[in-house]
């Protein structure tokens, strides 16, 4: 499928959707402003032409730096219907990782807005071509293209996504697939795999609550509009105004990380319950392992329409999960259904079942760090399996369990902690939005565990409170595990994917210190 039959077959259809904030009953949300199927394949045509007019040929490549702007899907697709490698950058990166993506990506083409432009040097940008989407000292996007034909280009060809990881342990890394300019149409076999499994069609109406720039929202935005079905994307997340959506457009399909789910949780009962959700009939989600109590209060919520996957940009390998499945083997991601699961200990050697150790996946897609063969080498061992750095184990059915990533593990007094477990214990607590657990420096035994807490927006820090929230702790797991201290912030450095910023935090309290994680 690709967008040129549903101009022919329905033109008038919504394609999607972009609200804003904030429902009052009866209207779109927002601006809640829409593009037809028509006015998609028009507007996306027309950026084609003009990006040939640029001189751009097949496996050049641009950049878009926006949030979720109405004209972001058109861009894409214009660069995915021309051979072209599009790369979304977030707006949260700080003006050095913006320049080193743009740089290092090769980007030939940036589209942007006055305000993110005003982030960068201009001296830094080199011969890049800039338009923007308002108005400003650079072309304006959508005049520019207005004047070229809404027809395909000549030699329409696949492009592909070139998305850089988010930077939560490092600087960010970019992912490029190999571009074999197949025809239009033209989809991978885990594109069918997600395709069967999620039910998507053109009767799905789907809910985006993330950022564009971000790979999972941006590649389901473009799998339900080449299937014809209509996508309804967020501005920006608020949980009370996404069960509104829901029930306003009859959404079928969603998507979610934990950090969602915990701010749904935490509205009020008779808010949750003022909407009728009987329309969802999937509510995917991934980004972060869940805690199990979260989960299972969705479950109880919404029914088993909780479907989870573990995968990451490099698309290496992935699992999946229904809810039935999950209400039996809980607290796991779910078995490989893209590649074959492996896990490795410190020696390369593959290990038994319940026997904690480095993920791989074995027979899945080849991926490499654009310019960056040190950091591919890393990710690979000499089997040719790769890894995306985070540790688990199998159970006996071959069901995955992520314990943390590999970085973020604590080594106090020589026991291996994960911050993983602790986070989903304090984020139970009724007191506490967001929280982040990590080591710190401790002569004794190299390292401590410390936990950083975002309250709710009602709550204030006592001189107690994170004697309370320790105690808390206690009375979950283990003593050893639980934070030595905690501190206290307004608001945790959290991707609007549900990433934690971590490294940002720790390096505050390794200052002056020798960090074993590199």
């Amino acid at each position: 499928m690709h967008l040129g039959v549903h101009r022919q077959s329905q033109p008038s259809k919504v394609a999607y959707y972009m609200v804003g904030r904030g429902v009052a009953g009866g209207g779109v949300a927002g601006r809640g402003e829409s593009v037809t199927y028509l006015q998609l394949d028009e507007r996306s045509n027309q950026a084609s032409h003009h990006f040939q007019h640029l001189g751009l040929r097949p496996r050049d490549g641009i950049a878009v730096l926006l949030g979720n702007h109405i004209s972001y899907l058109q861009i894409c697709w214009a660069a995915q219907r021309s051979g072209l490698y599009y790369t979304p950058i977030s707006v949260l990166f700080q003006q050095d990782e913006i320049e080193h993506i743009l740089i290092n990506s090769d980007a030939r083409v940036l589209i942007t807005s006055s305000e993110y432009l005003s982030k960068l040097k201009s001296e830094n940008l080199g011969q890049l071509q800039i338009f923007l989407v308002d108005e400003g000292e650079y072309p304006n996007w959508g005049e520019a293209i207005s004047s070229f034909p809404t027809t395909p280009v000549a030699n329409a060809c696949e492009g592909a996504e070139m998305i850089y990881s988010s930077g939560t342990t490092g600087r960010p890394k970019g992912v490029r697939f190999q571009l074999d300019l197949s025809p239009p149409g033209t989809v991978s076999t885990l594109f069918k795999t997600r395709l069967k499994m999620h039910q998507v069609d053109d009767s799905t109406r789907y809910l985006s609550t993330a950022p564009l720039y971000h790979s999972a929202p941006l590649r389901y935005n473009l799998m339900v509009t080449r299937m014809g079905g209509t996508a309804v994307i967020m501005e920006k997340f608020d949980a009370e105004t996404a069960l509104s959506l829901i029930e306003q457009f009859a959404i079928t399909h969603s998507q979610w990380v934990p950090t969602m789910f915990v701010r749904l949780l935490k509205l009020p009962a008779s808010v949750r319950g003022s909407f009728s959700l009987s329309s969802l009939k999937f509510a995917i989600h991934a980004a972060a392992p869940c805690p199990v109590e979260i989960k299972q209060a969705m479950i109880d919520w919404w029914g088993p329409i909780l479907f989870e996957y573990y995968s990451g940009t490099e698309a290496n390998g992935s699992t999946a999960i229904t809810s039935h499945e999950w209400l039996n083997h809980k607290g796991s991601v779910g078995r490989a259904i893209h590649g074959e699961l492996r896990i490795v200990d410190e020696d390369d050697q593959e290990l038994p079942a319940n026997s904690i150790g480095t993920v791989y996946f074995a027979n899945g897609s080849d991926f490499a760090y654009y310019k960056d063969p040190e950091q591919t080498a890393a990710a690979m061992n000499d089997r040719g399996w790769s890894t995306l750095g985070d540790l688990g184990y199998l159970d006996e059915e071959g069901f995955l369990y992520l314990r943390d990533r590999k970085s973020f593990m604590i080594i106090s007094g020589g026991v291996n902690i994960y911050p993983q477990e602790i986070e989903n214990t304090l984020i139970n607590h009724e007191e506490v939005a967001d929280v982040a657990v990590f080591g710190v420096p401790n002569d004794e035994f190299g390292e401590e565990v410390k936990a950083v807490v975002q309250l709710n927006d009602n709550t204030k820090a006592s001189p107690g409170t994170a004697d309370l929230l320790i105690n808390y702790c206690r009375e979950k797991i283990s003593h050893a595990k639980c934070p030595r201290s905690i501190d206290f912030v307004d608001l945790l450095p959290r991707h609007p994917t549900g990433k934690l910023y971590k490294r940002e935090l720790r390096e505050q309290y390794w200052k002056n210190h020798q960090s074993r994680i590199i």
